[in-house]
């Protein structure tokens, strides 16, 4: 599908996961060949109606160049004319010919255009029937095909009311024999996802001003906790950060008292291992701490790449003042770390930084990386799975400069085995 169609079905998303009628619809596409009959059964074995639209619109931009044209034909054939009317409004000027009952016509299936081959509606719209790359009519009526697509996978099942518990761990005042600074913002950040989280139909739990113990004291009595009528789990650190040794997930953050606890042994307390009722389910992580303490200044770029950056000369970073490195660990905690954890399934790890740097915040409007995932949250939820809205966030994040000079890049460590959809109310 060519790259301007494919951004009307991304505006437009919304409107669609809520508003398509499939009972008909499915039929109608099979028909003109844009699916196959497994793509359609992939598309019915989702569990809620909006999981069917919302795959339907994803495997729609695969389905060569004139799927979108077809689409359009066959919202009209099956009643669907506000949705028509919707998606034609997004290209000003362009009228659709709907084809006549009596003429046959199958979509051109083959891989997205280059740009130099972009052509208007009007054209894709084919005037008589064309030989095409894909299925013939009669195949699309063999039944399932034996091979799996790699983009049939289910995503979680994610229903249940409430979704699941959040643990928010929120560290601001650290004592002064840490020698570790009050990270002023923290609190916006903490109001912003709880309120954030509570939208999307988790039961929020607020900890401040945890020492080392306590912050693993409550990820024991959350592992405890029975989550069997849960389909997720969310915990979100606000806190100091270093860099430590690790096999697995790098970086720790620090309790109050100035003792850390490592982001490997944070995972493990909700891993299937330790917290049997979790099994299968996502557990997500937001670490909003320094993953170390050097600071990037990033690399030149072209002025069309170059954007405004809004990081002030006050922003602070959540990194310790003396940088410590894994060479200052013992042995003995390398080797505990290692020894009690399992493979980290249905697990995704998001930080604010790449380990090893700085985490930049505001003191008045909160860290550059919390104020973006809210942002994207709210606007995106609705229409797309968690992985990809982390990217949106990268990109937002990695525009900012502190002091117009210091950048910052999150990342994330992506164990889930399959896509995650947040509730939403929309």
């Amino acid at each position: 599908m060519e790259e301007q169609h494919k951004r009307i079905l991304r505006r437009n998303r919304v409107h669609l996961v809520k508003e398509l009628d499939l009972s008909d619809l499915c039929g109608v596409l099979l028909k003109k060949g844009v699916f196959t009959q497994s793509m359609i059964n992939d598309i019915k074995n989702c569990e809620t109606k909006r999981d069917q639209a919302r795959k339907l619109v994803k495997d729609l931009e695969t389905r060569g160049s004139g799927a979108f044209a077809i689409f359009l034909e066959s919202l009209q054939e099956t009643g669907q004319r506000g949705l028509l009317g919707l998606l034609q409004k997004t290209l000003p000027g362009v009228q659709f010919q709907p084809v006549k009952p009596t003429q046959e016509v199958y979509p051109l299936i083959q891989p997205p255009l280059d740009s130099n081959d972009d052509k208007h509606i009007e054209d894709i719209v084919p005037k008589k029937p064309k030989t095409h790359l894909g299925p013939s009519p009669d195949d699309v009526f063999k039944g399932p095909e034996t091979k799996t697509r790699r983009d049939s996978m289910q995503p979680y099942k994610m229903d249940a009311k409430p979704c699941g518990l959040c643990l928010i761990i929120n560290n601001v005042e650290f004592e002064p024999e840490s020698d570790l600074s009050t990270r002023r913002g923290s609190n916006v950040d903490c109001d912003k996802l709880e309120k954030r989280f509570k939208a999307l139909n988790f039961i929020v739990e607020v900890q401040t001003n945890l020492k080392q113990r306590k912050i693993k004291s409550e990820l024991l009595a959350l592992s405890k906790k029975d989550h069997l009528m849960y389909d997720c789990c969310v915990v979100i650190i606000l806190s100091h950060g270093t860099e430590v040794s690790h096999n697995r997930f790098p970086g720790a953050v620090y309790g109050v008292d100035g003792r850390y606890v490592s982001v490997q042994e944070i995972t493990n307390y909700l891993n299937g291992q330790h917290c049997p009722s979790l099994q299968g389910k996502p557990k997500i992580f937001f670490i909003q701490a320094c993953g170390g303490g050097e600071k990037d200044t990033g690399f030149e770029v072209s002025p069309e790449e170059a954007k405004p950056s809004i990081g002030g000369d006050g922003d602070q970073t959540d990194a310790i003042p003396i940088s410590s490195s894994s060479d200052s660990l013992s042995t003995s905690d390398e080797v505990d770390a290692r020894a009690t954890l399992p493979t980290p399934s249905d697990i995704l790890v998001s930080y604010s930084t790449f380990p090893g740097y700085v985490s930049w915040r505001d003191p008045a409007f909160g860290s550059w990386y919390v104020e973006f995932l809210d942002k994207i949250l709210e606007e995106n939820a609705a229409t797309h799975d968690l992985a990809t809205m982390l990217m949106m966030v990268n990109h937002e994040v990695s525009q900012n400069s502190a002091k117009g000079l210091y950048k910052q890049m999150p990342g994330s460590f992506n164990f889930l085995r399959k896509h995650l959809y947040f509730q939403t109310s929309e």
